[in-house]
C-alpha cells in the first residue's frame, strides 16, 4: 500500500521544523567580551504546525484527487543572559516581571549571596579579634 499525500506533506514539514530548531536556537552561542566575562544568550523556542487534506471524488474517472495544505510558524524570542565574570554566574533576564513575586525570584540569588557573606563576616569577627586571640560573645 503506498503513502498517502498527507503522511508526505507531514513528514516534509516536520523535517523543515527540525532544521529550523535545534538546541542552539535556545541556548545560543557563547560570546566572550574582551575583559573575558562570557555571555551567553538563552531564549524561548515556540513553535506550531497543522496540516490537512482531503481525497475528492471524480466522476470521470476510478481514481480520486487529493487536496491538501500543511503550515508551520517558529518564534524564536530572547528571554535572558547568563553572565560567567569573575567566577561569578548571572542570569539576567531581558524583561524584567511586572509583579513583585517576579521582581524577588529576579533578586533572590544576589539576595542570598549577600546575606551569606555577612554571615561569614560576622562569624570571623565573633571568633577572630584583631590581635588574633580567641574573641568570645560576653555572655551576663
Amino acid at each position: 500500500m503506498s503513502e498517502h499525500p498527507i503522511e508526505g506533506m507531514m513528514d516534509t514539514t516536520l523535517e523543515k521544523i527540525k532544521q529550523m530548531v535545534d538546541v542552539n536556537s535556545v541556548i545560543g552561542d557563547p560570546i566572550t567580551a574582551p575583559d573575558g566575562t562570557v555571555i551567553i544568550p538563552v531564549s524561548k523556542v515556540n513553535y506550531g504546525f497543522a496540516s490537512g487534506g482531503s481525497d475528492l471524488p471524480v466522476k470521470t474517472s476510478e481514481k480520486q484527487f487529493f487536496g491538501g495544505g500543511t503550515g508551520a510558524g517558529v518564534t524564536i524570542t530572547p528571554v535572558a543572559f547568563l553572565v560567567v565574570s569573575n567566577g561569578d554566574i548571572r542570569l539576567m533576564r531581558v524583561e524584567l516581571g511586572s509583579t513583585p513575586v517576579d521582581r524577588i525570584i529576579d533578586q533572590a540569588p544576589e539576595l542570598i549571596n549577600r546575606i551569606s557573606s555577612m554571615v561569614g563576616k560576622k562569624k570571623k569577627d565573633n571568633t577572630t579579634a584583631s590581635d588574633g586571640t580567641e574573641n568570645s560573645p560576653v555572655q551576663e
